[in-house]
């Protein structure tokens, strides 16, 4: 059974931080690209972050300088690093699981709420 557990969401003001953790089981997580997507209120859900098996990572223009992600494989946890933050960054934070060798697989968390109030 999969699971990706998300947490480490909450209300901030702008300007300062949060860091999310995904914690994955189920998977064999080192094999796995491992992302950070969102969605605000009437909005589609977009890519925030991700991070390659290999350690490459891309961001969203918004959030570049801004967020970190970062995975320990012995931990099985990606994580998310968010500093500066703005009301704009308002959304439910999904973690994401793509495996693309072998069976293509994807999962997804079950989201945190990350509030920013100005």
């Amino acid at each position: 059974q999969v699971q990706l557990v998300e947490s480490g969401g909450g209300l901030v003001q702008a300007g300062g931080s949060l860091r999310l953790s995904c914690a994955a089981s189920g998977i064999i997580f080192r094999l796995n690209a491992m992302g950070w997507y969102r969605q605000a209120p009437g909005k589609q859900r977009e890519l925030v972050a991700a991070i390659t098996s290999g350690g490459s990572t891309n961001y969203a223009d918004s959030v570049k300088g801004r967020f970190t992600i970062s995975r320990d494989n012995a931990k099985n946890t990606v994580y998310l690093q968010m500093n500066s933050l703005k009301p704009e960054d308002t959304a439910v934070y999904y973690c994401n699981a793509k495996r693309r060798v072998g069976v293509p697989t994807e999962y997804w968390g079950q989201g945190t709420q990350v509030t920013v109030s100005s």
